[in-house]
């Protein structure tokens, strides 16, 4: 088992200085965006059509629910800069909507803003 490594003290004070820098909405806008990344991956929309695992209409679903939820946390403050993720967010429900029924799975998330999915 390796050891971890040790910093010295200059090396831990530059550490806690850049941490100190960090906000939550930083890492929430972070996880945003890799819910967003993981999401098309896992619809299959990151490989070549008929390459790569069949998409995972459950996961996606999950990361789109959950890039929904932390939208409205962060959307008061960044209104302004979300557009694009907004659009990707767009896009992944509408790819889900179109393709995960083949696959028997549930209904599409809604609309980013427009509260928990309802079953029919």
């Amino acid at each position: 088992m390796s050891q971890p490594p040790e910093y010295t003290e200059e090396e831990l004070q530059a550490l806690e200085a850049e941490m100190e820098k960090i906000t939550v909405d930083d890492v929430l806008l972070q996880t945003i965006v890799s819910l967003i990344n993981l999401a098309a991956r896992k619809g299959g929309l990151t490989a070549p059509p008929g390459e790569g695992p069949a998409p995972d209409w459950e996961q996606m679903r999950l990361g789109i629910e959950a890039t929904r939820a932390l939208m409205a946390l962060v959307e008061p403050r960044h209104r302004a800069q979300l557009g694009p993720i907004r659009d990707g967010l767009s896009r992944l429900q509408m790819h889900y909507a179109q393709n995960s029924g083949a696959a028997g799975a549930a209904e599409a998330p809604a609309q980013p803003g427009a509260g928990p999915a309802v079953p029919p």
